[in-house]
This record gives C-alpha cells, sequence and structure tokens, in this order.
C-alpha cells in the first residue's frame, strides 16, 4: 500500500515509488523560482561532457602510455566541476528543501555524492604524493568516474521522476 503524503500548503500530494512524492508544492514552487536550478542544469551536462573527455584520455593513457599530462589535466577539471556542483546542489537543496545535504527527497543520491567525491579526492592526494605511479592515479580516476556514473544515473532517475510528477499534475 502506497501512502500519500500532504504538503506544506496542506493540499494532498500524489505518492512517489515508495510512498513520498519528490516535491511538494511549495518545494516545486522554489525549485522553479531559484536561479539554482539553472545553475545545476548548466553544470551536470558540462560535468558529463568534461567526463567523457576525460575518461578517453584516461584510457587513452592506459592502452598506450601517452597523455599522461593531458589525461591528469582532464581529471584536475572534472575534480573541479564535481566539487562545484556539490556546492551549489547543496545550496540548491537549502533553497528548495530548507537543508543543505540530505533532504529526504535526495538522501541517498547525496550519500552516494560523497563516495564520488571521496574517490575523486583520493585521486588528488595520490597525485600529488609521492609513492603513487601514474598508472595507479589512472586506476584511482577510473574508480572515481564508475562511481560518478551511478550517481549521475540516480540524479537521472531524480528527473525523469520529477518529470513525471508534473505530468501527473498537469
Amino acid at each position: 500500500m502506497s501512502a500519500t503524503t500532504t504538503d506544506t500548503e496542506g493540499a494532498a500530494a500524489l505518492p512517489e515509488p515508495g510512498g513520498r512524492r519528490l516535491y511538494s508544492d511549495a518545494e516545486r514552487a522554489r525549485r522553479d523560482a531559484t536561479k539554482w536550478t539553472l545553475v545545476q542544469g548548466i553544470l551536470a551536462p558540462l560535468q558529463f561532457v568534461v567526463f567523457l573527455i576525460s575518461l578517453a584520455l584516461v584510457l587513452r593513457y592506459l592502452w598506450t602510455g601517452a597523455g599522461y599530462e593531458a589525461a591528469t589535466l582532464s581529471i584536475i577539471i572534472k575534480t573541479a566541476l564535481l566539487f562545484t556542483i556539490m556546492i551549489t546542489g547543496a545550496i540548491w537543496e537549502k533553497v528548495v528543501f530548507g537543508q543543505y545535504l540530505f533532504a529526504p527527497a535526495f538522501f541517498w543520491e547525496d550519500a552516494f555524492s560523497f563516495g564520488v567525491i571521496a574517490l575523486h579526492s583520493l585521486y588528488i592526494y595520490a597525485l600529488l604524493a609521492d609513492g603513487f605511479t601514474a598508472t595507479t592515479q589512472m586506476y584511482i580516476a577510473l574508480a572515481a568516474y564508475a562511481a560518478y556514473v551511478v550517481n549521475a544515473g540516480q540524479f537521472l532517475w531524480k528527473l525523469r521522476m520529477a518529470r513525471l510528477d508534473a505530468e501527473s499534475r498537469a
């Protein structure tokens, strides 16, 4: 049996699979009104394009041994974008849900994001620390990228849920 929630305005809300609607009416209005939604909408695809380029450069290095500098620079750029999208995403979450992270609607996405950040940070550590070979650094980057793909999938699923919710309201 699926529970129906009540939004902050007191109106009955349609349930999300699992029992809770993704956005109350008030949250949806705040989401649509904030500039941070646009910021996220720009940063997410930009980060994905940088990820694809960087992945190609990392794989090229691992297959051929050529292009270490280009692969390294691309991973640093990808990591900087990841931190930027995490910070701006936390601001977005504060505006929409009233808390910086772990709002119920995005709890698991946020939790997994910390794993993604940890792996990207491990790469930066490996890059700066002695004792890590270039190949090891690239494999750490690949692990970070694999986690990023899972996390991106989580957010794409939420985007789909939001669209389905909007269609059901229309």
